[in-house]
């Protein structure tokens, strides 16, 4: 793992991608918004309110330089432990988001899809989540994948609930599991590998996402909270992965 302290005057840092070595999919741990907030004398709400205009920084610079897939671990299932306070604030801006910002993923051609236990949520946010992934469903530009009342482990066990009922009805043999049949059974099955996972705020965790996604994925860590990350600090990671030399457990850099 690298920790990064971008300076985020370095816009020309973006002139250096190379567009035909872009990551395919990059997931981003988007943390810090109520340490960011109580940093400012703030409530914490309100760090939530501004991680939601990094989100739409973020999304708009994800599909202007052309990246493939963009999974953001916006709730997980142990955030249910917070606040009530805070959980309903959380729901409310996430309505408001959809509303709000459907007609703009449209002119960007993004396409909205969620992963998660869903129909866990409250009815109102399933039914505009449902809404919004209908209103984007034919857009062919980046996939801005936002992972609700997720978690790594729960979408394993959920995985193997449903390949369960495939063997039990005899739809698969279990001498014919692999890893390649496991991942079709997966929240994330249908987008490309994860290659960059990015965490903002410091902290060195996975937090519990993807767990068997990020098997081999490079992983750039930032101190900045997620309120301040923005455009330069996501192409700065851009750049760092470029440098990187993967090898996926062998010894030839691919």
């Amino acid at each position: 793992m690298k920790t990064n302290n971008v300076d985020p005057s370095a816009g020309a840092w973006i002139e250096t991608i190379d567009k035909s070595r872009l990551p395919e999919h990059v997931a981003i741990i988007m943390d810090g918004n109520g340490r960011w907030a109580q940093s400012q004398g703030l409530p914490r709400i309100i760090g939530h309110q501004a991680g939601i205009k990094s989100v739409k920084k973020i999304t708009r610079a994800a599909n202007d330089i052309g990246i493939k897939a963009l999974t953001l671990y916006a709730f997980s299932t142990e955030n249910w432990s917070r606040p009530e306070t805070e959980i309903t604030g959380l729901m409310t801006l996430l309505c408001k988001f959809l509303k709000i910002e459907v007609e703009s993923l449209n002119k960007q051609n993004v396409q909205l899809r969620v992963m998660g236990r869903i129909h866990q949520l409250p009815e109102l946010v399933q039914k505009e989540l449902a809404l919004s992934i209908e209103k984007t469903a034919m857009n062919s530009g980046l996939i801005l994948n936002i992972a609700l009342n997720y978690s790594g482990r729960a979408d394993i066990i959920d995985a193997v609930s449903r390949l369960a009922v495939d063997i039990h009805a005899g739809k698969i043999q279990a001498n014919e599991i692999n890893e390649a049949v496991f991942q079709g059974y997966l929240s994330t099955s249908d987008l490309p590998e994860v290659d960059l996972l990015i965490r903002t705020s410091g902290e060195m965790r996975i937090s519990n996402f993807l767990l068997w996604e990020i098997a081999y994925t490079e992983i750039w860590l930032t101190p900045v909270y997620w309120p301040a990350f923005n455009r330069e600090h996501f192409y700065q990671a851009l750049i760092d992965y470029q440098k990187r030399k993967r090898r996926f457990g062998g010894t030839v850099a691919l």
